[in-house]
């Protein structure tokens, strides 16, 4: 059986969400990619909360760039709004997707912004 792309993706985020586990102190930050735009989360999944949350689709990061210069973006804004929300810490959860292009790009945007991954 050919597994298509999006259940091999799943495959990998649920093989690696068996050993990550977000907290209040430390939450995972979650990444989504679609064709268009990129969203993160951080999640407690203690209490199953999003504590903050940015995106692409957003009106002042929407038209900055090519697509990885807008991840560098999102991952700069969710380490500004984790900060608002008194979290310096978490555990990075690249979704099933390969770390490179614009899943590396926002992971090096939230560490510029000051968010310890």
């Amino acid at each position: 059986m050919q597994l298509t792309k999006l259940k091999r993706r799943k495959r990998i985020h649920s093989r690696v969400r068996k050993k990550i586990q977000g907290t209040a102190d430390r939450p995972r930050l979650n990444i989504f990619r679609s064709n268009r735009y990129i969203y993160a989360q951080l999640i407690d999944d203690v209490t199953g909360n999003t504590l903050a949350s940015a995106s692409s689709f957003e009106a002042n990061v929407a038209n900055e760039g090519n697509k990885s210069d807008q991840s560098k973006e999102v991952g700069k804004l969710i380490a500004e709004r984790a900060k608002a929300a008194g979290i310096e810490r978490a555990v990075f959860d690249r979704g099933g997707y390969l770390y490179h292009g614009r899943v590396k790009s926002l992971a090096e945007g939230a560490r510029e912004g000051g968010l310890n991954l």
